[in-house]
């Protein structure tokens, strides 16, 4: 769950992404049709794992030539290059000589489709018997085109460790059937982690998240499918505000709104109320909801608290969530007074991540300067990422500094 607004440190940057350098292949394009390609392989008989390696080498290929080449079909294209990848890595298996044969014995391809591949994909790369980790990497990799070395750099280990990650995740899912209906929220809580994930190496999680949530929503209609999608875009609205030139990071409360996007601001807007209306509320929904209060208001003071409170009893209803109860805590806080926020934080867990930031915020403005101070500085010393450290080391030092006579 995304932290209180006041405390979050999100995405910053941006990234190149598979075709970088390459300006006449057009990134979103490819990476759209790789569910289809992929399919489409498995349809004629080609495992998992093997299938996606082949996808993979394809769309190195058409990196490399489609610029001074394009396809008049690139889904038939892709195909047709990775089915060759295909054969060729079962003709160099001995072991799989007879497969071969089988697989060679087939007719030619039909015409590539997508629809319900998609969503198969989608449930297989976020199957239960797979780690967190392990379905998001999978998902990145066979669903979002990335190549392991883009996968790694986003997650800041090395390309090994990841290419293991994702063979023993392609092993885990080889043999299973989806003959059975997925969980969506299963691949609902995948999204939001990479979502979460942001930015880093040359891949820009964040629009990659947006990116195939928008392919799901297609696939599938489902209102917390909306729902995550309207909270990924009113959230995405907001990054070029979220830090200052040199990287600071920049408090929600403090935001210049005009460099928000109204475009994306008014697309999640409308995918949220065509969500809520359809009456089965669910956890997203309502995140999205607080985040269309927060993106609703000209600026800070003009906030709706009392509503964002509202959502927050029904988020917390949902999930009975710590992080939301948290959250809700900071709403409290400025709908009540920062007394009735810091009572709404009392029953938490005091190690919550950001549970010393929020406590910080909320007796400052109670009044408590020394005490903020050296919960700012706890709060720092705890602090997830560097952004949000340097920034809670600031308010530490501005307090401190106001003390001394």
């Amino acid at each position: 769950m995304t932290p209180a607004d006041g405390f979050d440190v999100d995405d910053a940057g941006s990234g190149t992404g598979l075709t970088a350098g390459t300006p006449a292949v057009d990134e979103a394009v490819l990476r759209g049709l790789v569910p289809r390609v992929l399919g489409a392989l498995v349809r004629r008989g080609a495992d998992f794992a093997a299938a996606e390696d082949a996808v993979q080498e394809s769309l190195v290929e058409a990196v490399r030539t489609w610029p001074a080449s394009p396809p008049r079909d690139p889904a038939g294209w892709l195909v047709a290059v990775a089915w060759r990848r295909f054969l060729d890595a079962t003709r160099a298996d001995a072991a799989r000589r007879r497969r071969e044969a089988e697989v060679a014995a087939e007719p030619p391809l039909g015409p590539v489709t997508g629809g319900d591949d998609t969503l198969w994909l989608y449930f297989l790369c976020a199957h239960p018997s797979l780690t967190p980790a392990s379905a998001v990497a999978l998902t990145l990799r066979a669903l979002g085109g990335l190549t392991t070395r883009q996968v790694a750099q986003a997650y800041l280990v090395p390309e090994a460790t990841m290419a293991q990650r994702i063979s023993r995740a392609k092993r885990t899912v080889a043999d299973v059937r989806l003959d059975r209906p997925g969980d969506v929220a299963t691949v609902l809580r995948v999204l939001y982690l990479v979502f979460n994930e942001g930015y880093s190496g040359d891949v820009d999680l964040a629009a990659e998240a947006i990116r195939l949530t928008r392919q799901l929503a297609e696939a599938v209609e489902h209102p917390e499918v909306s729902g995550l999608l309207a909270l990924m875009l009113l959230h995405h609205a907001r990054r070029a505000a979220r830090t200052t030139p040199d990287g600071a990071l920049v408090p929600l409360a403090e935001q210049d709104r005009t460099r928000w996007d109204t475009d994306l601001i008014r697309e999640g807007v409308d995918i949220l109320q065509a969500a809520l209306a359809r009456d089965r509320l669910g956890e997203y929904q309502a995140q999205a909801a607080i985040a269309a209060l927060h993106a609703d208001a000209p600026t800070a003071q003009d906030t709706d608290w009392v509503q964002v409170v509202e959502w927050y009893d029904e988020l917390v209803r949902l999930t009975d969530s710590p992080v939301a109860r948290l959250n809700r805590a900071v709403a409290v806080g400025e709908a009540d007074g920062p007394h009735a926020g810091l009572a709404a934080l009392a029953g938490l867990d005091p190690s919550l991540p950001r549970h010393d930031a929020v406590a910080a915020h909320l007796t400052e403005r109670a009044g408590d300067v020394e005490r903020a101070a050296r919960l700012y500085e706890a709060a720092a010393r705890a602090a997830p990422n560097l952004a949000e450290r340097d920034h809670l080391t600031r308010q530490a030092a501005r307090l401190n500094a106001a003390r001394r006579p």
